[in-house]
């Protein structure tokens, strides 16, 4: 019964998203693409990071995390409002931005490393092949997939999956909540929650932290729809996707720690697997299709954004086909070298340093318009960006 009452959840929330009253509305459009990618792949290995590394207090760790993106995110907003206005920038500014969007494109090129590892690890979880071993060979084979797509006939075809696979996902999702509240109900019910104490602590859960940024990284994507959408309605449109991926990460995050023994779980990129085996039968083939369909929209996004960053920077130097090589070669290398975990670790040094230099030009662009609180504010944010590239950890 339970696994057709999630079915049926999912597909009522499917079916909400393409109700053209919803669908259509402009400032849904625009927050679907940040809210996609902020509960992307890290909904996928953060519930099981956090439950194991942090226990009980996992819910507010998980709130310290949205509150830092969320004071990055404001920086974002900032500049989002200022690159519309007439006035002219400070040619500090302009540089600054420049390297933001060299630093963001080598951002890209992890990400796609972190996504597509995590694609072949869900690929081979529920088969007889669920190894290191097959899932680096999957991820390869997709790595490959994608620079011959690029090199010949480029990403027209596979991003119109985007769609799609966004409303896939947080269909399943919704699903994947429903079952959680099912199964954290029976569990307090029969007197059963878990408060476990926390494995990690003092410096070492400090940059556990700071290694994790990237599993709420995605709203930036708003910055750059400026062909679409006009200031306003970006700006909305990501303070709306990061209040509502708040809401769902805490929700999701509260049900998942104190509903499940994970003392001896083993903790790996599919760990939520094991899980939700627990709570539905049906939860681990879903989320194997939401983790499939979302790891390979996003690193086609992401693989076409860096090669055209990587274009622009370079002023047509370095071709998109060239800059796709590049980025399968180091995806290649991570893939073979590190593990998901070491490979999130270092997505969320490289976005903690973009952010950074957003945060820096907010600063600047404060101070040039004698917004001295604001000024505080966007510098302490750069500061801190920069700590999170020089200390952020992965986890054991």
């Amino acid at each position: 019964m339970l696994n057709i009452l999630i079915l049926g959840v999912a597909v009522l929330a499917g079916a909400l998203m393409l109700w053209p009253r919803v669908a259509n509305a402009p400032v849904w459009r625009a927050t679907i693409t940040p809210l996609a990618s902020i509960i992307g792949s890290g909904f996928l290995v953060l519930g099981p990071i956090l439950d194991v590394s942090f226990g009980a207090f996992a819910p507010a760790v998980m709130l310290g995390l949205c509150v830092v993106a969320y004071l990055f995110g404001s920086a974002i907003r900032a500049n989002i409002a200022r690159i519309d206005q007439p006035a002219e920038r400070q040619s500090l500014v302009v540089k600054a931005e420049t390297v933001a969007s060299a630093v963001l494109a080598f951002a890209f090129i992890i990400s796609v490393a972190y996504y597509l590892n995590l694609f072949g690890a869900f690929g081979v979880s529920l088969t007889a092949v669920d190894d290191g071993f097959h899932a680096r060979l999957l991820t390869t084979a997709v790595f490959l997939l994608i620079l011959v797509v690029g090199w010949t006939k480029g990403f027209s075809a596979l991003e119109r999956m985007e769609q799609i696979s966004v409303g896939i996902k947080l269909a399943i999702i919704a699903g994947l909540l429903f079952g959680l509240a099912v199964h954290f109900g029976k569990t307090a019910r029969g007197g059963g929650l878990e408060f476990e104490p926390a494995s990690v602590s003092g410096w070492a859960a400090v940059t556990l932290m700071a290694g994790l940024l990237v599993t709420v990284q995605g709203f930036e994507t708003s910055r750059y729809l400026g062909a679409t959408y006009n200031a306003r309605t970006r700006i909305r449109s990501m303070r709306l996707a990061q209040w509502l991926s708040t809401a769902i990460y805490l929700v999701y995050i509260g049900l998942l720690t104190y509903a499940f023994d994970t003392s001896t779980l083993t903790l790996d990129e599919t760990a939520i697997i094991d899980l939700m085996e627990v709570v539905s039968p049906i939860l681990p083939m879903l989320l194997v299709a939401a983790a499939l369909s979302a790891q390979f929209s996003a690193a086609v996004a992401d693989t076409s954004g860096s090669g055209g960053l990587i274009a622009e920077i370079s002023k047509g130097k370095v071709s998109p086909k060239l800059a796709y090589s590049m980025l399968v070669g180091v995806g290649l290398l991570l893939t073979w070298t590190a593990n998901v975990f070491e490979i999130i670790s270092y997505a969320s040094r490289a976005f903690a340093a973009y952010y950074a230099i957003q945060a820096a030009i907010a600063a600047l662009s404060s101070q040039a318009q004698g917004l001295r609180g604001k000024t505080v504010l966007f510098g302490a944010m750069a500061v801190l960006g920069c700590a999170i590239a020089i200390f952020g950890e992965p986890v054991e």
